[in-house]
């Protein structure tokens, strides 16, 4: 509660277009938390495996989510982590994807002090998020891919991505769209990263191109 108190205190001083509004799980409409989800902006209480490192205790209390008024960037409070900055947007831009998330993360730099480790990068809840802690995604639709579950396997090992369902971790994908980012964060900079998300991306477009084709 304490820290939430503090991160909300960041969030709501936020100005631009980094301006919103923090709402709290606590007591939150259950119906706006459901379209909240469903729209890929709020997570949701954490799984089995989540549950059992204790990443849901106390859960909702301390918990919520900071929105700025055009939904493209995202502050979620003790989901996992103790903060977790998001900038997101429909489209292929990733350039101004990143720049919005490095602008929020420095204005909330000035007021909250990120932990990192000279050797291990950012501490996080999850230990494959350490290094630059950066996870960068695209949700996409792969249909003839998708009929050969080998070969997408393969591309994403070539390519060094993780493919999941666009619900989470461990989640399946839904009406054919995959969630893909990268699947390394640590020895790189935070611009490999996005680069080799990017050029990975390409390679499964190229390869789904072909096996339409085919």
């Amino acid at each position: 509660m304490e820290l939430e108190s503090k991160i909300c205190g960041a969030v709501t001083s936020l100005t631009g277009e980094y301006k919103g509004k923090y709402m709290p799980l606590t007591g939150m409409d259950k119906c706006i938390q459901e379209q909240l989800i469903e729209d890929h902006y709020l997570f949701k209480e954490g799984d089995r495996f989540l549950a059992s490192a204790g990443a849901s205790r106390y859960w909702p209390t301390g918990r919520g989510i900071f929105l700025n008024s055009a939904k493209n960037f995202l502050v979620w409070c003790n989901e996992e982590d103790h903060i977790r900055i998001i900038s997101m947007e429909k489209g292929g831009d990733l350039g101004k994807v990143y720049d919005r998330m490095v602008g929020g993360v420095e204005a909330l730099g000035k007021q909250l002090q990120f932990n990192r480790d000279e050797r291990l990068g950012f501490l996080t809840f999850c230990p494959t998020n350490l290094g630059t802690s950066i996870r960068a995604s695209v949700h996409i639709k792969l249909p003839n891919l998708m009929c050969d579950p080998d070969e997408m396997k393969k591309l994403a090992d070539k390519y060094r991505l993780q493919i999941r369902g666009t619900s989470g971790e461990h989640s399946e994908a839904k009406g054919g769209v995959h969630d893909i980012s990268n699947q390394r964060r640590m020895g790189l900079t935070e611009y490999e990263i996005i680069k080799e998300m990017h050029d990975g991306i390409k390679g499964l477009i190229e390869a789904e191109c072909k096996a339409k084709s085919a």
